[in-house]
Formats: C-alpha cells, structure tokens, sequence
C-alpha cells in the first residue's frame, strides 16, 4: 500500500519542478540561437510544464496590442489581455487566462499569457512571473536590434541612393571618364566611354586591365603615362588625333590623380573631351587675327611702300626711254640690259599687286550693300570669265536652285571677287582640262540661307594644308604665279558678310569650296 506524500513534500517537489523548467526555459534564452526561435521554445517549454492549451507573448505596438509568439492554439483576443493588463502591473487571473506583464523599466512593453483549464498554484505562478522578467530585457535587446537594424538599413538605402546620384552625375557629363587602379584595373567606366569612341560597355570594361580594353593604343605608352601620374602626382594633359568614329577629331586627355586619404596616389582618373570644334573655332579666330594684323599692316605701311615703287618704276621708265636714244644713236646695248629692265618692271608690277591685296584688308571704306541673288552673282562672273582663253578649255556645269533666298547686306561686287578667285584657282588646279560644277541652294536655316559651292576635278589638297590655305601669303603655286592672298580675301569677305568659307579635298580626286551666308525674308 502506498503512502500518500504530505502537502510539504508535494509542494516541494512542484517547485522542484518548476526550478528546473526555470533552469531550462533560462538556458534557452542565454543561447546564441536567434531570438525567434528562442523564444518559440521557451513557450513550447513552459506549456509543456503548465500543461497549458496556449502560451502567447503579447507586444505593445502603436497600433495597440499584437499577438507576436505563441504555443498551442491562438483562441485568445486582444481585449482579453487588455482586461488582464489593466488590473495591475502583477499576474491577474481573467477567466481562464492567466496574464503576466512584461515591464521594461518603467514602462509596460507587453504580456505573456497563459490558458489553462485549471488554476495555477503558486510556484506556477511564480515561474511565470519570472519567466516574464526573463523575458522583458531579451526583448529590449531584439527592439534595439531592430532599431538599429532600421538605421543601418536607412544609411545603406541613403548611401546608395548617393551613390546613384554621384554616378548619374559622372554618367551625364559630355566626357569620356574612366578610373584605373594601380593594378591598372578599371575601377569605373561612365556611360560616355560606354556609348561613344571605342563603344566598350560598362560591364565589360569594369575589372579588366586597361590594356585588354584600349588595345588599339600601345600598352608601353599607356603604361608610361599611368606610371608617370602615379609616380609624380602631376596631372597629365595632351591632345590626340583619332579617326575611330569614322572622321577625324580631336580630343584632349587629362590624366588626374587620385589618393584614398593622406597615401600615395592609389587612382588614376583620365578624362576624354572631343574638343574638335573648339580647335576649330580657335584657328578661325586667329585667322581673324592675323587678317586684322595684316589690314592694320596694310593701312600703316601702303604709302611707304607705294612712294619708292612708283620712283624705281619711274626710273626704269627713263632708262628705257634713254637705251632707245642710245640704240638710235648707234651705241651697242648688251641684250640682257633691256632683260633686266623688263624684270625690274614686271616685279614693280608684282609689288603693287601685293599692296593692292594688302590694303583689301584694311577696309577703309564701307562697300554699298544690297540684298543679292546667288544665282545672279554666277551669271555675271560667268560672263565676265567667258573670253578668259584658259576658261574656254574648261567644262563649266551649273546647277542652279530657282528658290533660293536672297542674301542680306550683301556686296554683288565683291561675292563676283570671291566666286572670281574660287574660279581662277579650280583652273590652276586642274591644269589645261578639266570639269568646274557651280552649284547653288537653298540652306537648312537662316543662318545658313544660301550656299554657294564650287566643285573641280583638280589635283586635290593635302589634309595637312586645308588648315593653312586661308592665311595670307601661304600657297602651293610656283614662285611668281601667285601672292597667297586670294583666299585670304576670299576669307575676310565671306567673313564680313556674316557667312564662313569651307573646303572638302582629297588629293587625286579634286575640291569643294563652300561659301554658306545668312539670309532675310523676303
């Protein structure tokens, strides 16, 4: 027959019990698992011991109460606990339910609940109350975790957001840009690498060598100018000339170096800027220059040059004048003598040509202006050309538009000039035969109204002398057969009207000289 323990020893032996559970419930907690699974066995523990229908934790939210962990079945309501909580800050007996706070502090962060089908005694009690205040700093840790979590989340999202914007701006410059490290890895590669020049794409480029990437330019050399800016810290600038998008343009280089901190240069950053129509906009301003230089020369010295020429061609007069009465007289004159007085004549004769070409520059009167007809301006040199015996050799085709606008504020005598010139030189080009198209047309805009272009079968121009044809006294004629002033004047009228002067040459095959100037309405 067993003997029945005494009410000393049974509660004993349930706080026994409920010491372990407490022991295991607290292992739990001090493991390194994370907190959701913790927590889930912790109640699936606890229930297990109450023999409990349910065990739930309960958090404030601003949203009000939430039910966040639960073991067993979810039958409990927030109003439930709510009733439970508003009773004290201790363990409160609502119905079947047995309602635990979780205080944090001073302040209330929830609830842990039980459903039983009996009353709990005392030590149940007392475990469930300490398994609250287990609870409350693990679950201070977890919202600060998750505050910080919520931070680090919102600086990642700020500084890639940055990050985006940095890029978008490097990306939207009208530059090619790109960042070497000292590997010479390419460590960026913005969108205008990515769609001009070479047309390599970012995602190819982005950790290869430069030197697999740029393979058309030799590696030493890239090697030595990436050397060169890591070694001394100095930028690096220069110009290239490159015909990979199919013409040819110019583009200036700039090599920056780049430190992480107070260290050695760690980056290089080179920089692509297709300057080709700066280039060309500064070697038009100088030939403006050079043509305002050559006008001010021109007034300056005209008279100083023009008083001894008219004295020796004065001379040369009189010593022919004198070789006649001597010739009558029958002294004997060396043949070369009268050789030598033609030179001298001719060379006068040259020298004010020169002086004449000069002083076009100098502008010192204001030439009458109307508004013009392009089509007309060719009909009038044509037939002013037309007894010209080296033209009659030559096949002349027009092509004339009909509709073309007029030209404002424009001189007929001095574009008959320019046409002129365009025309004597197509002849010198082309030799004895040859084929000259004058075309006219109507422009895109105002601003380029009306084009006039001359267009010959001649021997071409070297790309390397388009540049310097309009400068005064530069040409490729034979000595004696030209001044070098012909386009340069050319230049300065189409200039003052407003208009520019443009030439397509290849050698062998002959030249385009385009005359583009503004138009009015009519």
């Amino acid at each position: 027959m067993t003997t029945p323990a005494s009410p000393e020893s049974a509660r004993e032996g349930r706080a026994a019990r409920a010491l372990s559970a407490l022991a295991g419930i607290s292992a739990e907690l001090a493991s390194a698992r994370a907190l959701e699974s913790t927590v889930d066995r912790a109640l699936g523990t606890l229930r297990a011991f109450l023999e409990a229908q349910q065990v739930s934790l309960w958090l404030h939210t601003p949203q009000g109460l939430a039910l966040t962990f639960t073991a067993g079945d979810d039958t409990t309501t927030e109003d439930d606990v709510r009733k439970g909580l508003r009773l004290g800050d201790s363990l409160q007996v609502v119905r079947d339910l047995e309602v635990a706070p979780i205080i944090l502090g001073d302040r209330r962060v929830g609830a842990l609940v039980v459903r039983t089908a009996r009353a709990l005694g005392d030590e149940e009690r007392m475990l469930l109350t300490a398994l609250a205040n287990l609870l409350a700093p693990e679950l201070a840790h977890a919202e600060r975790s998750r505050q910080l979590e919520v931070e680090v989340a919102a600086r990642t999202a700020e500084i890639e957001r940055g990050r985006r914007f940095t890029e978008k701006i490097i990306d939207s410059l009208p530059l090619g840009l790109y960042v070497i490290d000292r590997e010479y890895r390419i460590q960026s590669w913005n969108r205008k690498r990515e769609t001009g020049m070479q047309g390599v794409s970012r995602e190819e480029a982005i950790g290869r060598t430069i030197f697999e990437i740029l393979h058309r330019q030799p590696a030493e050399m890239l090697r030595r100018e990436f050397d060169d800016v890591f070694s001394t810290g100095r930028m690096q600038e220069y110009q290239m000339e490159s015909v990979a998008s199919g013409e040819a343009r110019t583009y200036r280089i700039t090599k920056i170096p780049m430190r992480l901190g107070d260290g050695p240069v760690s980056h290089v950053i080179t920089i692509g800027e297709d300057v080709t129509d700066w280039k060309e906009a500064q070697e038009r301003f100088s030939q403006a220059e050079k043509l305002a230089a050559i006008g001010q020369l021109a007034a300056g010295v005209m008279h100083e040059i023009n008083n001894p020429l008219a004295t020796i061609a004065a001379c040369a007069e009189s010593l022919g004048y004198r070789i006649e009465d001597l010739e009558k007289s029958g002294v004997t004159i060396a043949p070369e003598t009268l050789d030598f007085l033609g030179i001298i004549e001719n060379e006068v004769v040259r020298c004010k040509q020169i002086v004449d070409g000069l002083l076009d520059f100098s502008r010192p009167k204001q030439a009458r202006k109307e508004r013009v007809n392009l089509n007309e301006v060719v009909e009038r040199t044509l037939f002013l050309l037309k007894h010209h015996v080296r033209f009659k050799k030559l096949t002349v085709q027009t092509d004339l538009d009909p509709t073309i606008g007029r030209v404002p504020q424009a001189n007929s005598e001095q574009l008959v000039q320019v046409l002129m010139a365009l025309l004597i030189n197509a002849m010198d080009a082309m030799g004895e035969k040859g084929m000259v198209r004058i075309v006219t047309q109507a422009g895109p805009d105002p601003k380029r109204g009306a084009i006039l272009e001359v267009i010959d079968s001649g021997h071409g121009i070297a790309k390397s002398e388009i540049a310097k044809i309009f400068e005064p006294f530069y040409t490729t004629k034979a000595p004696g057969q030209g001044t070098g002033l012909g386009l340069s004047i050319c230049y300065g009228i189409v200039q003052e009207h407003g208009g520019v002067i443009e030439v397509d040459s290849t050698l062998g095959q002959g030249s385009t000289f385009r005359v583009v100037l503004p138009v009015v309405a009519q």
